[in-house]
């Protein structure tokens, strides 16, 4: 049996309301009454209530009162305005102090019922609809996960949990969530499974059936626009698919999609090597042979990605494409607000391309500051958390000035993140490279079960440094740890996003064109 729901009912003749009380009673509500602001206020204080009807002519506190003073100490608690007057500038007022609903009186139970329905029970009734219908679609994207054999059937496996882990983020069914987590990861094994078995074969000479990866994203994506006008490229570092729909929702008044597809971001999907990749049109082993010098080695100092407004110019070039192109990267708060004070000046370019770092550098304060992994602990408050900044950023106000002009949007990434759970050990020389999710040196120890091994990189064109580098891919869940000081870097890392390793939510990214809403 449920909780049963608590209503507090305010009215200076509540007395008269006895039946209304007593219907309510026989529907299992239980009613708690107040004849005046003051003792309202001091029972809102004392109470979680579910609902509040509240008397708009009442002496004492008046009632608009009372509602903005309730709303204070109960922001969250839906207040249904109960009034005799249908006077235009009273509604307003109350609907600005964001009642939930208001009735005209006199009232009947029905409309009660009704109200108590559509702001309590809504949600109820929504979240038995969620896991109804997920009931019935589990065995059958069970059937997909076991039979899948291709990327396409991947990504359709993907977007529909991803549809389900946004449905049950506003709906209360822990226990179907649960289940939904299971089958997710059980989806991430057999996808670790496919991508051993096929990765290496997409970059197989004449090979047919290989899906769009990171180096083909500009000349697939985004070039091809620039013969229909100016176009915008927005890179998010590190979003997942999950997040970006729910920006793409946010942006439904400003943006419509013209196109959305999710591609595969290459291994390691780490920013080195996958958006190095998308700027040059170049897996990362071509760019360290064509272009040594824009190739930073792991072991080397300085910035992995200090080269890619060099490396986009240089594949425009490669493809003949004579386009005016500006390149800009925001990792601070500052360079965001300025790039919308001077939006203008992106107009005078065909090709501007945007790199928005907070996404990523969420992921690693996640990591290094309790108070973010506590914001951030799951998938569904991660998503929430990039939410919120999205709607409070600089790249909305700019996405809002854009709209204003003829421009195509392309909105993606250059990877995902996991959330990790479980270590495996590793051995590795002072060499190796410290990445949780992949490693990349010439004496590595592993239990090759625990890993994707690839011992030619040179067969997936990624860089070698030395005749015996090998490199070693983390799969679902897990995260990779030296045995010194075992214990400490076990629970330091555990239930922290990472990337650079096997799994739908660092492989499987979106890649969406927009067109602004007229």
């Amino acid at each position: 049996m449920g909780r049963q729901i608590h209503i507090l009912w305010t009215d200076d003749e509540i007395d008269l309301l006895k039946p209304y009380i007593l219907f309510l009673e026989e529907k299992d509500y239980r009613v708690t009454t107040a004849t005046n602001g003051t003792d309202a206020l001091s029972l809102v204080e004392e109470n979680d209530f579910d609902l509040i009807f509240l008397d708009e002519n009442m002496p004492g506190i008046p009632g608009l009162e009372t509602l903005d003073r309730i709303k204070n100490i109960s922001p969250s608690t839906p207040v249904v305005m109960i009034t005799k007057s249908e006077e235009e500038d009273i509604m307003d007022e109350a609907l600005g102090s964001k009642i939930s609903d208001y009735l005209i009186k006199p009232v009947n139970p029905k409309q009660i019922l009704l109200t108590i329905k559509k702001n309590i029970d809504t949600k109820r009734l929504v979240s038995q609809k969620t896991t109804s219908s997920y009931q019935s679609q589990f065995n059958q994207i069970g059937m997909q996960i076991n039979s899948a054999g291709s990327f396409q059937q991947w990504v359709e496996i993907y977007t529909r949990l991803v549809y389900w882990e946004r449905e049950f983020d506003t709906s209360d069914s822990e226990g179907m969530e649960e289940v939904l987590k299971l089958q997710k990861t059980e989806a991430n094994k057999e996808f670790a499974r496919f991508i051993r078995t096929h990765y290496e074969g997409w970059f197989a000479p004449n090979t047919t059936d290989a899906p769009l990866t990171s180096p083909h994203v500009f000349e697939q994506k985004v070039f091809p626009l620039l013969e229909q006008g100016k176009v915008m490229v927005v890179i998010i570092d590190n979003l997942r698919y999950d997040q970006w729909k729910i920006i793409e929702q946010e942006m439904g008044d400003l943006f419509r999609t013209d196109e959305e597809m999710v591609f595969s971001a290459i291994l390691p999907t780490a920013t080195q090597y996958a958006r190095n990749a998308m700027f040059s049109g170049m897996m990362p082993g071509e760019i360290q042979k064509r272009y040594p010098g824009l190739w930073i080695e792991e072991s080397e100092e300085g910035g992995k990605n200090a080269h890619e407004e060099e490396l986009c110019r240089k594949q425009m070039q490669r493809l003949g494409i004579e386009a005016s192109f500006n390149y800009e990267k925001i990792s601070n708060q500052r360079t965001g607000k300025k790039l919308v004070e001077n939006y203008r000046d992106l107009l005078n370019y065909d090709l501007n391309v945007l790199v928005y770092n907070f996404v990523d550098m969420l992921s690693h304060a996640r990591t290094e500051m309790e108070m973010i992994r506590e914001l951030a602990y799951d998938e569904a408050s991660y998503r929430s958390l990039v939410h919120s900044w999205f709607q409070h950023s600089y790249l909305y106000e700019l996405l809002k000035q854009l709209t204003q002009h003829d421009i195509k949007l392309v909105i993606t990434t250059d990877h995902g993140a996991v959330r990790v759970t479980n270590p495996v050990k590793v051995i590795g020389d002072r060499d190796t490279s410290v990445n949780l999710r992949y490693k990349q040196g010439k004496n590595l120890n592993y239990n090759p079960k625990e890993v994707y091994e690839i011992h030619k990189p040179e067969a997936v064109y990624l860089p070698r440094t030395n005749v015996s580098t090998s490199y070693i891919f983390a799969m679902n869940n897990d995260y990779m740890v030296y045995p010194n000081n075992y214990n400490h870097f076990v629970n330091m890392y555990r239930n922290t996003f990472q990337h650079g390793g096997i799994s739908m939510e660092e492989m499987l990214i979106p890649v969406s064109i927009l067109s602004p809403v007229r």
